[in-house]
């Protein structure tokens, strides 16, 4: 049930990142979908690596969102 809650959540982050990151957003609603739920799980896992979550809770929402902000930030900077 974890993972499903973390992609859901990734879902919408993914979607929030690509409203709030400025630039050309000519990528797809799949792979923006898809870079948000990488978003979330990075969060969730390197919160977990750093002790900010316990091992089997899930990043929180805000998180989800810089995750996804940073990933598809990163994915600009390669596309270009």
């Amino acid at each position: 049930m974890h993972i499903i809650w973390t992609i859901l959540i990734g879902f919408i982050a993914g979607l929030l990142a690509r409203a709030i990151l400025p630039g050309n957003n000519a990528m797809g609603f799949i792979l923006t979908v898809v870079l948000g739920i990488a978003g979330s799980l990075a969060a969730t896992y390197a919160g977990q690596a750093l002790g900010l979550y316990a091992v089997g809770s899930g990043a929180g929402f805000i998180a989800s969102v810089l995750g996804a902000v940073v990933l598809l930030g990163v994915w600009h900077l390669l596309s270009k």
